[in-house]
């Protein structure tokens, strides 16, 4: 699964305009790109706290509230994208910071 190229398509709003995607290397790389994307959105909110803090059930409330949210990930077999959804990328998000944790 290590670098395997990653389209994240995302929508913030409902306005169709604020659709956009992000590339990333690895599914690992787009992980971190996604907690970014938080993590800029809270300096935003809060600009004035230096260390902002925040657990996996704010991140997910995070996915959960963009308007629309998957990848598209090649899969070297097929020399094709395969779409995976919010609910993957939310397992995949938690598998990631797991692992994050223990090292």
């Amino acid at each position: 699964m290590a670098n395997r190229h990653t389209i994240v398509l995302m929508q913030s709003s409902p306005n169709r305009a604020t659709r956009t995607f992000m590339d990333y290397g690895s599914i690992s790389q787009a992980m971190d790109g996604i907690c970014g994307l938080y993590e800029r959105k809270l300096k935003e909110i809060n600009p004035t706290i230096q260390n902002i803090t925040y657990d996996i059930s704010d991140l997910y409330n995070f996915i959960d509230g963009l308007a629309d949210l998957s990848a598209l990930i090649f899969d070297h077999s097929i020399q094709a994208y395969l779409p995976y959804d919010r609910l993957w990328i939310k397992h995949r998000m938690f598998q990631h910071l797991k692992r994050l944790a223990s090292h």
